[in-house]
């Protein structure tokens, strides 16, 4: 089996070189001395231009880059409730842009995190700068690919007003701007979130005095804190493991999802993983209470985060201790863990309703989730044998079901066989696993796990973050349809433009800088 992962991955990686070497202009290069980090004013510039450029997709009125919906942002949504059809022109070039500047985002981020691993010891300084400008333009754009954050902001609003999450959903509130922009599969649901994100949630939009844009804003600037303390966290894991800080930063820090969900998005993983990371360095620092006090704040925002409790608790005494001296730190750290709950809880206001709902996301049915596509896969084809009695849903719990088991499963075994400090990698392997075998795959799920594998990674699960990263952007990207049937429909002078646009960014040259990002022995055959 292992041989057969080997075979097949070292074939996906080869092949990927291949197409980089013969159809981008870094088949031009062969390595040649690495001349230091002066040059990375030039990737952090193409990497601004493309956030710029995904920044304007997203900004015109009617994108279908985002959800439009009047008054939820100063600029790119139509003024009012009613507004006219996007011209096919405007439409286009919305989402030539939009994906123009993923594709550009992605190279620039490939080549240097490249970079960064074959040479150690950049400078985290000039890596910050580089946070800093590709994140700026997220930071002002109106939010795109998920509207979470206006289902945020609605719960928010409702403890604001003593109505609980656990119990009811954002229609709740009635004819509240806060309900217009949250997604209608969310109206109704209660909250899974932990109390210590709920009370966050009500305490930002008491501060903005329950108006829903500035509500909004202070979650992203929630949010963007969180990430900024995410890129501490993973330079102190990784000089913590011994590991070279500014690699770790740049493909966590820097990685696609980070900047477009997280950043953009305002999504509250930032917060869980950010707490995470900082609970698992305060644990390698032998510092057991507060790493097991900041990983239940974690588990308290969401509750993926509860298993970086186990691995720390189990892994406390050694690999090789007897399960008779686990049971003190296991025992101690879930005093510790209920105490902070029970604190955060009273705090919020609103019980222990979140411990049941956190399976409330189970009634999105989405094919980007394999063990929810098998489901709907088996269902169908059932249909079409003639056994029409058997219920979808029924069909999906039972896959689901076994998924959770699987991943149970590994995460136990990836548990048991801990050496050292290789139980960070397997606690990041853990979350990776229980996202890919879950009910519902969302790019910004993958950041859980791979924060903690950015700094402690070995081998080829360098090229499945990478991997995670570049793709998982486009899962579920919205607009796709649009550019198909644009291009499809348009006049040949639009489809040249838009062939012309996204061609253009694949192949562009972004620097003499890339030939460092190929060892010798990986070393292109020069164009002739």
């Amino acid at each position: 089996m292992r041989h057969r992962y080997e075979y097949v991955a070292h074939g996906l990686e080869s092949g990927i070189q291949l197409l980089e070497r013969r159809y981008t202009p870094l088949g031009r290069f062969r390595p040649g001395p690495f001349e230091g980090w002066e040059f990375l004013w030039q990737p952090a510039v193409v990497g601004f231009l493309a956030m710029c450029l995904l920044f304007a997709g997203g900004s015109f009125p009617n994108s279908p880059l985002k959800f439009d919906y009047a008054g939820t942002w100063f600029f790119g949504e139509p003024a009012r409730a009613i507004s006219t059809s996007p011209t096919q022109f405007t439409l286009l070039l919305s989402v030539v842009l939009g994906y123009g500047g993923l594709a550009l985002l992605m190279r620039v981020w490939l080549r240097l995190v490249e970079v960064l691993k074959l040479h150690a010891g950049a400078p985290l300084r000039s890596l910050w700068w580089i946070f800093a400008m590709w994140a700026a333009p997220m930071l002002i754009a109106p939010p795109m690919f998920s509207r979470d954050v206006f289902s945020y902001a609605a719960q928010g609003e409702m403890t604001s007003y003593h109505l609980s999450p656990y119990l009811l959903g954002p229609f709740s509130l009635g004819s509240s701007p806060f309900v217009n922009p949250v997604d209608p599969l969310w109206l109704n649901a209660p909250a899974p979130y932990g109390p210590l994100f709920l009370f966050l949630d009500g305490s930002i939009d008491r501060l903005a005095q329950h108006n829903q844009l500035a509500t909004v804003i202070g979650l992203r600037v929630l949010e963007l804190l969180a990430v900024v303390a995410l890129g501490l966290g993973v330079t102190a894991l990784a000089r913590a493991l011994g590991r070279d800080g500014a690699e770790a930063f740049a493909l966590c820090a820097l990685n696609p999802i980070v900047l477009i969900t997280l950043v953009d998005g305002a999504h509250n993983d930032a917060l869980m993983t950010a707490l995470l990371v900082w609970g698992v360095v305060l644990a390698l620092r032998r510092r057991l209470f507060w790493a097991v006090v900041v990983c239940a704040c974690a588990a308290a925002v969401k509750a993926p985060a509860a298993l970086g409790l186990v691995f720390i608790a189990w892994t406390w005494r050694g690999s090789r201790a007897r399960f008779r001296q686990r049971l003190g730190p296991i025992a101690g750290s879930m005093v510790v863990t209920a105490a902070v709950f029970a604190l955060w809880t009273w705090l919020a206001g609103f019980g222990w309703g979140w411990v049941g709902n956190l399976t409330s996301n189970g009634a999105v049915r989405s094919w980007d989730a394999p063990m929810t596509a098998l489901g709907l896969a088996l269902a169908d084809t059932a249909h079409v044998l003639g056994w029409r009695t058997l219920s979808v849903t029924t069909v999906l719990t039972v896959t689901r079901s076994a998924g959770f088991v699987f991943a149970l499963g590994i995460t136990t075994w990836l548990l048991l066989v801990d050496q050292h400090h290789r139980w960070v990698r397997a606690l990041g392997l853990s979350l990776i696993v229980l996202v890919v075998l879950g009910a519902v795959v969302q790019p910004w799920y993958f950041v859980w796990g791979i924060a903690l594998l950015s700094a402690s990674y070995v081998g080829r699960q360098h090229f499945w973050i990478l991997l995670m990263s570049i793709t998982g952007p486009f899962a579920g990207l919205p607009g796709g349809h649009d550019l198909v049937t644009g291009l499809v429909h348009s006049n040949l002078l639009l489809i040249a433009t838009a062939i012309v646009v996204l061609g253009g960014v694949l192949v562009v040259p972004m620097g003499r800088w890339t030939q460092w990002s190929w060892s010798e022995e990986a070393a292109p055959v020069t164009a002739s």
